[in-house]
């Protein structure tokens, strides 16, 4: 069974949690959202979400993906998690999905799993992927088990390649067509 899970900082950018979970449970896919610390989770812009669990609850189950979403405060909060790394330490080696929006690919560099991948990260924070000079200038890069996304303006496009890459481009041409989705542009 596809399970994802998507972990949740306090300061965690809204858009692009919610923009992410939502389209995952459009497709069908089991979503699961553990709080770092508690259930209770502020975002960056003091939007207060209730995740399915905590971290601590599901960190020794394997998913198929673990997902995180950016914004500063909650990106910063992931980087000081060693419980964090070490679960996406874990599923990269086990051949498992690891995606990153907005700063948090920042947290996969900790993590290591960038190493001669092609990636991309907000505007202006290229210089935190230091393994890497393959940063792209693409709203979403999907490299072998990496995919990873620019921020909220492109929260859309990355949960559709997760939908793709989960439940197949016809299921994500489905869910966009739903949302009345064309794509956009930066």
């Amino acid at each position: 069974m596809t399970e994802l899970l998507i972990i949740l900082a306090d300061g965690f950018e809204e858009t692009e949690a919610v923009t992410i979970i939502d389209l995952l449970r459009r497709a069908n896919l089991q979503v699961i959202s553990a709080g770092l610390t508690d259930t209770m989770v502020e975002g960056a812009h003091s939007i207060t979400i209730q995740a399915d669990t905590t971290l601590a609850q599901v960190a020794g189950q394997t998913f198929s993906a673990v997902i995180l979403p950016g914004g500063m405060g909650g990106t910063e909060r992931l980087l000081n998690s060693p419980q964090v790394i070490d679960l996406l330490k874990r599923h990269a080696a086990a051949g498992k999905v690891t995606a990153a929006i907005c700063a948090a690919p920042w947290v996969l560099e900790k993590a290591q799993l960038l190493d001669g991948k092609q990636a991309t990260i907000y505007p202006g924070l290229e210089d935190k992927l230091t393994s890497t000079s393959l940063t792209s200038p693409e709203r979403v890069v999907e490299d072998g088990q990496v995919i990873t996304s620019k921020g909220p303006g492109t929260a859309m496009d990355f949960a559709l390649a997760l939908v793709a890459k989960f439940a197949g481009p016809a299921m994500a041409d489905q869910v966009a067509t739903g949302l009345l989705y064309e794509g956009g542009k930066i």
